[in-house]
Formats: C-alpha cells, structure tokens, sequence
C-alpha cells in the first residue's frame, strides 16, 4: 500500500477509538459520508459519531429546519452504514452548542475510549477561536482533512500556538468539494442537487418541504 493511503492507526489511548464529526448538517451531504467513513478506516476507529449542532453560538444557521429535523435527516443519512451513528446530544441540550461541553459529555458515557474529533481543513483554520480549543485537545485528538486550497502548514501554526502541536494530524481523504451550502443553493435554485445527498434525505427533503422546495 502507497505510503499516502497508509491508514494512520491509533496510539492507544482507550480500549476503543470512537470519531466524532460536529456539524450543522444542514443537510447532510455525501461528503459528510466520505470524511467519516475515510476517517473511521484511516485512523481504525470503532464508531464515527454525528453530531447535529444546537445552537452554535459562533454561527447562524441559515434556513434552519430544526435541529431534530436535521438529525434525522442524518439518520436517514447513516442507515445502512456500518460503524456511523447520530447522537442528539447537542440538539436535547438548551443553549450554545460547545464542543467541549459535548466532548466531554461523551468522554463519562465512554470513559475506556480514546476520542478523535474530526474536522476539514478550513474549519481547523478557525480552532483557535473556539470556546475553550486548549481543553478540547485534552479531550481528543485532531484529525483533519486536508483540503487544497488552504496550506496545512497555516493549520499547523494554529495548533502550535495552542501548544497541542502534537494533538492533531491529517487524514487522507478523496477530494471531495461539497458543502451545505452549495446543496441549499441548488435547492433555491430549483437545480439538480439530489446526487449530492444520499437518496433517503432527498426524499425527506422533498416530503416535508424542508427547505421551502414545495
């Protein structure tokens, strides 16, 4: 196997490795699926945790159907799908969705597992502004997908500065430039879009109007 698509492993931090990938969903896409799923088998995880953001106090939501609906948009999203799980855990908590808080909730319910969280690229630029960045790397490890518009050595500097130079590493994945937003815009649109999502949340899409798409 090519060095560059060596999966990473794991240092051994608990008797399982569980990955957890925060996001608004809103809706979930297919490149949602790819970063889990590479990462799960990279990094050797047991389970990759989806997790619907609440109330993210660093960003609106735009054309939000709720939390509950967008996660079960990412259960309809993960049916099927071996080793991926949904977790509400941040839409059944009231107030601002940190993902310390949220970390660490899932750290006493697995006290024996090590936990990576995942992110891209472009969202690790932004981790020093976080609530609380130095305790979350106390609580996980980083894996981040590189993307090639930005520098991994400018994502490198944020995690020195933090001190955690040593808590965080990239994970290979296919390039793969999808967002929420661009499935939104489609939506607005009335464009194709239905190949950018799995089957099962175009469908819930459509059924319940979620995106005023009626």
């Amino acid at each position: 196997m090519p060095e560059g698509d060596r999966p990473a492993g794991r240092d051994g931090g608990g008797d399982r490795a569980i990955g957890v990938l925060g996001s608004a969903f809103n809706p979930p896409h297919l490149g949602h699926l790819v970063l889990a799923g590479e990462a799960r088998w990279r990094l050797q995880l047991d389970e990759v945790v989806l997790v619907p953001t609440g109330d993210p106090y660093h960003k609106e939501v735009l054309a939000d159907p709720g939390g509950r609906a967008r996660l079960e948009m990412v259960e309809v999203a993960i049916d099927g799908l071996d080793g991926l799980s949904a977790s509400a855990i941040e839409v059944g908590r009231p107030g601002p969705s940190y993902t310390y808080d949220t970390l660490g909730r899932i750290a006493e319910l697995r006290p024996d597992s090590e936990i990576y969280l995942l992110m891209g690229a472009d969202t690790a630029l932004g981790f020093g502004d976080w609530h609380r960045p130095d305790a979350i790397v106390e609580l996980a490890r980083v894996a981040i997908a590189p993307r090639e518009d930005i520098e991994q050595n400018a994502v490198e500097r944020v995690f020195r500065k933090l001190g955690a130079g040593d808590r965080f590493e990239f994970i290979g994945m296919p390039p793969i430039g999808l967002s929420s937003t661009l499935v939104q815009q489609r939506l607005r649109a009335g464009q194709p879009y239905r190949h950018l999502v799995p089957a099962g949340v175009a469908e819930m899409i459509e059924r319940e109007e979620l995106y005023g798409n009626g």
